[in-house]
This record gives C-alpha cells, sequence and structure tokens, in this order.
C-alpha cells in the first residue's frame, strides 16, 4: 500500500520561488566584478532568473543541455543557476583556477552550447574558443556599458540578452531526478571527471546542509559564501540560503583579507564558509589592523584540513565558532561536520581542540563505513584507519560518461580517504589513500604531521610527502613554506613537534622551500612534490 500524499517533485526551482515568496525582501549584496556594491532581493532574483530561463528556450535551449558557467559569485551568476535549472537544462561550473588545457577537455566533454562568463575570463575564453567548438554563444554577465568589444562568437551583454525577455514564462515540469548540475572533480591526476547532481540531490543536500548540527543556517542569518559557486555547488549555499530565507553576501571576484573583512563588518555577516587560506589572509589582515569580528557567529572551514591554530585563534581571539567540514565533488559535497554532540559538551580548552580537529559526524542522508583493503569493516574505536566509503542520497553512482563502477556490493564509494571513526561517530581523516606514509608496515598520517608543523609559529604552510628508504620502505620527509621574513632551522622544527606525536612518526628530514603546489581547488598537489623530490636522499638512509 502507497501513500496518500501529493507528489510534489523536489525541483530547485521551488527553492527559489519559495525563497521569493516567504522572504522576498531578504537583502542578496554582491560586489560586483565592475566595481560598486550592488543589492537586491530574493523576489528579484526570481524575477530575473524567469527572464534567463526564458531567453535561454528562446536560444533552442533546453532539457538535458548543458550550459557553462565561468564566473565569480555575484547576484547574476546566482540568477543564471535557477534559470537554467528552471527550463531543465543542467549548469556547468567550470573553475577558473584550473589550467587552460583542462577547461577545454571539460567543457567540450561536457558539451556545453552555451557559456556565460563573467568580465574577468573573457581574455582566457577569446584564447580558447577555437578549440570549444560546441559553444554556441556566448553571454558576458555584464551589462551595455562595460561590455568589452571581443571575438567571442555571437557574444552579447547579459543585461541586454535578458532585456529581450519579458519575464512572462512558467517552470517547465519533469522528474525530480532529472539532471541539474555538473562539476568535474579537480584531476589531480588523469583528466577531471564529471559529477551530475540531479534536483532531487541537490534539494536534499539543501536540506541535510541547514540542519541544526550542520551548518544550522536560518532566516535571521546573513551569510557570505567565500567558497566559489564553482567548487562543488558552493556547499549547498546557493540552495540552502534561499530555501531557509538567511540574507546573502557575495563577494565577486575579491577574497583578500580586507575585502573579505569589509564584507563580514559592513553587513553584519553571522555566517561564512570557506577553505583555509583564505581564512589566513582574514586572520592576517585582523592581527595587522586590531579590527574585531563582532557580528560573526560561526564559520565552516573545509576543502582541507583546518589548522589548529586557525580554529584557536577564531574562537579564543574573536568569539567565532570553527565548525570543522568535509566533503567531495562527488558528495555534493557535504559529508561531516564536526559540530559538538551531548557525548562531547563538556570538553574545554585542549581537549575540545582535540575533537575540533576530526571532520566531525555525517548529517542524516550519509551513511559512513571503514574497510581494509580487502572490504572488510573495521572497527569505530577512533584509532583504526581505514579506506573511508560512503553512501546516501547526494552521493555519485557513477561518473558523465563513465560506466566504470565505482561502488561496493554494498553501494558504498570509495572516497579515497584514509579515516578513522570514533563510537560516536565523528570521523577524522588521516590521510588520502595515496598519500599515506607506510613505513615499516605500519601508516603515519601525513596531516596529523602537516597540522602539527603549521602550528609553529615561524610556520606559513607545510606539507609531508613518503620517501622512500632502504629499510622501512617509506619515512616522512616534512616540506615547510616559512611565513615572511622569518627564519627556523631543521632542529628547531623537530624539536617543536617532539613529544606531540609518537617517536616512529617524526619526520627523517625537513626541506625549506619558497612555495607549495596547489591543484586548482587550493589542495597540496602531493604528487608534483613528489616528482620534486624523487631522488631525495634522508639523512637516515645512509648505508
Amino acid at each position: 500500500m502507497q501513500g496518500l500524499m501529493q507528489d510534489w517533485p523536489l525541483l530547485c526551482h521551488r527553492i527559489i520561488d519559495h525563497a521569493a515568496i516567504q522572504h522576498a525582501e531578504r537583502p542578496v549584496v554582491s560586489r560586483s566584478v565592475e566595481g560598486p556594491i550592488h543589492t537586491t532581493n530574493y523576489a528579484e532574483i526570481r524575477r530575473r532568473a524567469l527572464k534567463v530561463a526564458q531567453r535561454l528556450e528562446r536560444d533552442g535551449i533546453g532539457l538535458g543541455d548543458r550550459v557553462a558557467t565561468l564566473a565569480w559569485n555575484t547576484w547574476r551568476h546566482i540568477e543564471a543557476w535557477y534559470g537554467i535549472c528552471g527550463i531543465g537544462a543542467i549548469y556547468h561550473t567550470v573553475n577558473p583556477r584550473l589550467f587552460p588545457e583542462q577547461i577545454v577537455w571539460i567543457v567540450n566533454h561536457a558539451g556545453d552550447r552555451v557559456m556565460l562568463t563573467d568580465l574577468t575570463f573573457v581574455p582566457l575564453l577569446e584564447k580558447l574558443a577555437d578549440k570549444l567548438p560546441t559553444i554556441e554563444r556566448y553571454v558576458v554577465l555584464t551589462d551595455a556599458a562595460h561590455m568589452p568589444m571581443t571575438t567571442l562568437k555571437n557574444a552579447v551583454a547579459y543585461e541586454d540578452w535578458i532585456g529581450e525577455a519579458d519575464g512572462d514564462f512558467a517552470w517547465k515540469s519533469f522528474d525530480e531526478n532529472t539532471a541539474c548540475g555538473m562539476c568535474y572533480t579537480s584531476g589531480t591526476t588523469g583528466n577531471p571527471k564529471g559529477v551530475l547532481y540531479s534536483h532531487r540531490s541537490n534539494v536534499l543536500h539543501a536540506f541535510m546542509a541547514s540542519l541544526p548540527d550542520a551548518k544550522g543556517i536560518c532566516a535571521r542569518d546573513v551569510v557570505l559564501p567565500v567558497v566559489p559557486l564553482f567548487h562543488a555547488n558552493c556547499w549547498s549555499l546557493t540552495f540552502s540560503t534561499p530555501l531557509t530565507g538567511a540574507a546573502l553576501v557575495l563577494p565577486g571576484p575579491k577574497l583578500d583579507g580586507s575585502s573579505v573583512y569589509e564584507l563580514l563588518d559592513k553587513y553584519k555577516v553571522t555566517f561564512t564558509a570557506g577553505v583555509p587560506t583564505v581564512w589566513l589572509m582574514l586572520l592576517q589582515e585582523l592581527e595587522k589592523t586590531g579590527q574585531k569580528l563582532p557580528y560573526l557567529k560561526r564559520i565552516v572551514i573545509g576543502g582541507s584540513a583546518s589548522p589548529r591554530a586557525m580554529t584557536q585563534a577564531f574562537q579564543d581571539r574573536y568569539g567565532v565558532e570553527v565548525i570543522h567540514a568535509w566533503g567531495m565533488t562527488e558528495m555534493s559535497p557535504l559529508g561531516s561536520l564536526c559540530t559538538i554532540k551531548p557525548d562531547y559538551a563538556d570538553l574545554e580548552g585542549e581537549a575540545k581542540l582535540d575533537l575540533q580537529q576530526k571532520q566531525g559526524h555525517p548529517p542524516f542522508g550519509v551513511e559512513m563505513k571503514i574497510t581494509d583493503d580487502s572490504g572488510r569493516k573495521l572497527p569505530w574505536d577512533g584509532k583504526t584507519f581505514g579506506r573511508l566509503k560512503v553512501r546516501g542520497p547526494a552521493v555519485a553512482r557513477r561518473y558523465y560518461k563513465d560506466d566504470t563502477e565505482i561502488l561496493d556490493e554494498e553501494g558504498f564509494f570509495d572516497t579515497g580517504d584514509v579515516a578513522t571513526m570514533d563510537r560516536y561517530g565523528y570521523m577524522q581523516i588521516t590521510d588520502r589513500s595515496k598519500d599515506v606514509i607506510k613505513s615499516g608496515g605500519e601508516w603515519i598520517s601525513s596531516i596529523d604531521l602537516e597540522n602539527l608543523a603549521v602550528g609553529h609559529p615561524k610556520v606559513a604552510e607545510a606539507a609531508v610527502i613518503g620517501v622512500r628508504h632502504p629499510k622501512w620502505d617509506e619515512r616522512p620527509l616534512l616540506v615547510i613554506v616559512l611565513k615572511k621574513d622569518q627564519k627556523a632551522s631543521k632542529d628547531e622544527i623537530l624539536n617543536f613537534m617532539q613529544g606531540k606525536i609518537a617517536k616512529w612518526w617524526m619526520p627523517d628530514d625537513v626541506a625549506f622551500v619558497d612555495e607549495i603546489p596547489h591543484t586548482a581547488t587550493g589542495k597540496i598537489q602531493k604528487t608534483t612534490l613528489r616528482e620534486q623530490f624523487k631522488d631525495y636522499r634522508l639523512p637516515t638512509a645512509a648505508a
């Protein structure tokens, strides 16, 4: 027997409908690419999104067609997303930080028909356009006054383009499992892989992300997504913020400490999210100027591990709760958030910081397990390392145009991470499976060593890789970037780490470099580091 409830498909454009009805005048503030601050609201976002949908349909774009966006976080980008979704087309966010040849590859692999781009990226696209044969038209997200002369095919200013639509248009109806969005993995090895989100997965993920023990966003919040829209659905903030009716502040192209602080302070932002590199710049700005964060209540840090010193600085100096988060493009992307369960509510000081180093517990809709290499489930004792595997309604079951099986016999996806789980369901990433250091048959966590090293007051960034060793197979090499104008010796760094980790985990050597290579999403590129140090001889390897 089936239930007798209404059939109400979970479609993304219902989110902006709700926001426009229930939270019509809640502000959406953007730092525009052209420079000035622009203010609108959810009702106007919806009205213009309908024009986008109408104009796309007039251009022959419909169900299943891919529309690329190469753009910053602005109101126009948000409008475009909802307009694309509303006709059953698929938004494809292109990461401008990828290498040009990777951009060419993913646009062609996706088969994008229209490219919406910010002014910033017009010169880049002009160089690549002859390699993008599927693109029929370029829409530049600006007005006629700022529209540049360009060689891009059928180029038009966004405001002129939607100005040809009157907005008298109705969203299309289709099954909630219809494809909605596309994002490619950063592709640290091989070509990037396409992850294809559905309307259903995005809507359910937005609910999951908004839960009190996840991000806890509500209508009284003012949200600043520093994480870009092209980073895995902007960590759901493009959907969860209008779903809850929170006000939205968008940073545009300026992500430096001073510009981010200006928005946090001027618009009384209560919630923000982004990767550690952005928050490092903000903390440096605050230290330099002596400014405070009187309005900010919560900050989600993800993309890579949040350094302990960063968590401590935000909480102790500025009174801002830090929520350490983890996820993947394949998970839409949220997998876990480190909010405090009652079991740990009494923790304070260093013990609480110990807990906050973990990536946290999954919200409803994400199931986790850890296994050994043969697939055998491992205990949740907070100590045993294993392969982290996940499943849920917003987790990928296959990559775009790829029939390779990526799920195990129970339907779990192998994340490629190595993690522990404790008795209360808190997960902690100890490494990527390809980065874990295997020394004498035991595993050493490069992430734990990196977090410890970054706690040294002279260290700006740290990376740990395994280097060949004749006796132990691999031993850890610590690669360090010092803060500007600082000097430190190998012994000074190792002495700082002494006693804080198991003796056999201690790095065998320290290499000081000017820069550590990163992927397009800001993660340390360890494949490049391993190549750079492939012939490195550890002092402990001497005969």
